[in-house]
């Protein structure tokens, strides 16, 4: 399905990225991982690696003129910052909203004019930009921002690049476990959010990376501009319980 394209994943040290990444290699594409820090050691030969920030202009640019030609942008990194707005100190704004928010912006600006015609942009976004998660202020703020450039990306690049964003709910992954450690009970908030999906379970990599690569794929030629929800049902439901009635 993506035989000969060429991908490039922002923050595919691990989790969805990584899954995303290897999902694209099993379809046949030439994938580079981007991230801070050097080359993980677990990571297969198979896979190019660029180490770079992307809350840095310089860095993305630097980045940017390794490629002639993109035909996949997953802007995947981003971090998570446990706080409400009113326990957030300006450091923390300057580091989650550099590389969820600033990062996307500065990547999306270096790859544009190298995106080959109709290449497809995906932006990581999340449930949490369209309703809040408790706890995580800036987090919840900066996928809202992801969704909004998504959409103006769409509008204004397009035809000559598509531009999606995929919004996970519980995908289990290191930024998940964190959130349940700040709940006052988290056991049972655990217990209750995995009863709130219809799907009857908590999502994998696996899962946004099939989204991913269908975005990524031909087959998505006339998608553009859209978020889509990948939550195992989460956002779809009352939050009544059902257990009650």
């Amino acid at each position: 399905m993506l035989n000969d394209k060429v991908a490039l994943v922002t923050g595919g040290r691990q989790g969805i990225g990584r899954g995303i990444a290897e999902r694209f290699h099993r379809e046949g594409a030439q994938v580079t991982l981007t991230g801070r820090g050097v080359r993980p050691a677990d990571l297969p030969d198979h896979f190019s690696w660029v180490a770079s920030d992307v809350s840095k202009a310089d860095e993305v640019a630097e980045l940017a003129q390794g490629f002639a030609a993109l035909d996949v942008l997953v802007n995947n990194a981003g971090i998570q910052i446990e706080k409400a707005v009113t326990n957030t100190t300006d450091a923390d704004w300057d580091l989650l909203m550099g590389a969820n928010a600033k990062g996307v912006f500065l990547t999306c600006r270096a790859f544009i004019p190298r995106m080959v015609r109709g290449g497809s942009i995906i932006n990581i976004g999340s449930i949490s930009g369209q309703t809040a998660d408790p706890g995580l202020a800036l987090y919840n703020a900066s996928k809202a921002f992801v969704h909004g450039l998504t959409r103006s990306i769409a509008v204004d690049h397009g035809p000559a690049v598509r531009c999606n964003a995929i919004c996970p709910g519980w995908i289990m992954t290191g930024m998940v476990d964190a959130a349940f450690a700040v709940a006052d009970h988290p056991d049972a908030a655990k217990a209750d959010a995995l009863a709130r999906h219809p799907a009857g379970r908590f999502g994998q990599p696996a899962d946004i990376a099939a989204m991913a690569a269908w975005l990524a794929s031909d087959q998505s030629s006339f998608t553009t501009g859209q978020l889509f929800t990948v939550d195992g049902g989460l956002t779809a439901a009352s939050p009544l319980n059902p257990g009650l009635f």
